[in-house]
């Protein structure tokens, strides 16, 4: 007997084009998000009518169709393996690359490309980010509270756990980026390892740096970028029979020495300037800061290019001089918000059936995932979305006014208390005087904005 998940890939595929139509495909918690050879072959309507599709949107050349926690894990396997099956010559021109069409819009769009590419980097391993990043909290949140003795079993075993996270970060990312970049997997995390090393000090007696890059994205990012280039020159010189064992230690050697040499301190440096930029303008912007990130951060996960900015949290949490995330509360404001937008439906709407997507929708959205209410409900009757929007800039501006901040990386909305927790009382109670301010001026806006249930929503 098929599964659900086989029965709705065996529908889906017939109105996106077919396998051969299909590129690439990826997801992330709760999309499956594709790029199509001609997203004119694709029969949007039919593809929102399906079974467990809570919307379907396209972005910068993705065709995202949104399925839900759990239920897109399950899709995607389902469809990786329905290609995987088809002939040699179609699955070789599935995914043989870009169109040029295709080619032609990424030039246009080489922010778009750049963003995207890092999208795809963090976006399969949001797992570890998820938990590393809630380990790290929990942690902190454990020892200001002084719920356990700083040298007890269970405190040293959760410390153990979540410095783990961090000593393992740059392999991860090391290990995704070559995916992306067309280098091995396994190379990538050893130059991850390699960059990251706790011993880098000296080598060869020239100075590297007095610190290493334990923590870091973009050192490790352009390191891993330099080895899939030198590994995919080297598979054209390098003779198949000799290719096992030259073309490692070669592409190991030579990425390794020249980015503790000069990629990785220059990286460094890169990241130095990006977060000193974020610090100025989170310092002196104040509450206009706030309310423009947090007003068009909802813009950016439409796009499902939020996930790069994964980089740019690291890199804020890793930096000597701030060791705080003070991005991921104004994200927290924007989702939430949404949330609140998806109340005001709930209560103020007549129609049964999206009364019933937009509560389970709305409660989503607390917990940090958000694409159900945005494009189930939302962005659909459109009002609703500029509320979520006005709510979560004001929200924005309070978390920013205040200086909220995280002491790591992860889910936002009501998860997200285990990451401000550690950085003081005062802190938390910011944080969730700044989540009520944006879930409550989303709602009044929305309920003041209304909307109609008819334009642009489908019968959910």
């Amino acid at each position: 007997m098929r599964t659900e998940a086989e029965q709705i890939v065996e529908k889906l595929l017939p109105l996106l084009g077919g396998k051969q139509n299909i590129i690439s495909a990826v997801h992330c918690t709760s999309r499956l998000r594709l790029q199509l050879r001609d997203e004119q072959k694709a029969d949007t309507s039919a593809v929102e009518n399906l079974d467990h599709v809570e919307g379907v949107f396209s972005r910068t050349g993705q065709y995202q169709i949104i399925f839900g926690v759990g239920m897109v894990n399950r899709v995607y396997k389902k469809l990786e393996e329905a290609i995987a099956d088809s002939d040699a010559s179609s699955a070789k021109s599935s995914v043989s690359g870009p169109t040029p069409s295709a080619i032609k819009r990424t030039k246009r769009h080489l922010l778009i490309s750049f963003t995207t590419t890092l999208s795809n980097i963090f976006v399969p391993i949001l797992p570890f980010i998820v938990a590393g990043g809630l380990l790290i909290g929990l942690a902190g949140t454990i020892q200001s509270a002084h719920w356990a003795a700083p040298d007890s079993a269970w405190m040293n075993m959760l410390n153990f756990f979540s410095s783990s996270a961090l000593l393992f970060w740059p392999i991860i990312v090391g290990f995704s980026a070559a995916r992306e970049f067309g280098g091995t997997p396994e190379l990538g995390a050893f130059i991850g390892g390699i960059v990251a090393h706790f011993d880098i000090t000296d080598i060869f007696g020239l100075p590297t740096g007095s610190i290493g890059y334990q923590g870091t994205v973009i050192p490790v990012l352009m390191s891993v970028y330099l080895m899939s280039k030198v590994q995919i020159g080297l598979r054209k010189a390098v003779n198949p029979s000799m290719a096992l064992f030259v073309i490692p230690i070669i592409t190991v050697l030579f990425t390794g020495i020249v980015s503790l040499l000069m990629i990785a301190p220059l990286g460094a440096f890169i990241g130095g300037l990006l977060t000193r930029g974020l610090e100025s303008v989170y310092v002196h912007g104040g509450l206009i800061g706030g309310f423009l990130f947090g007003g068009v951060y909802s813009l950016i996960v439409i796009t499902g290019l939020h996930h790069s900015l994964h980089a740019v949290e690291a890199g804020l949490i890793s930096d000597p001089h701030i060791g705080v995330n003070f991005l991921l509360p104004v994200w927290s404001m924007a989702n939430v918000a949404q949330g609140g937008a998806g109340l005001a439906v709930y209560l103020k709407t007549r129609n049964k059936k999206l009364k019933d997507t937009a509560l389970p929708a709305s409660i989503s959205s607390f917990a940090g995932i958000t694409e159900p209410v945005i494009f189930g409900i939302n962005l659909r009757l459109r009002k609703p979305f500029v509320g979520a929007c006005i709510g979560g800039a004001a929200g924005g501006a309070y978390v920013v006014f205040t200086q909220v901040a995280a002491n790591s990386y992860g889910l936002t909305g009501l998860p997200m208390i285990v990451l401000a927790a550690p950085l003081g009382w005062s802190n938390l109670l910011n944080y969730l005087i700044g989540f009520v301010l944006a879930v409550g001026c989303a709602f009044a806006a929305t309920w003041f904005l209304g909307f109609d249930e008819c334009k642009g929503a489908r019968d959910v």
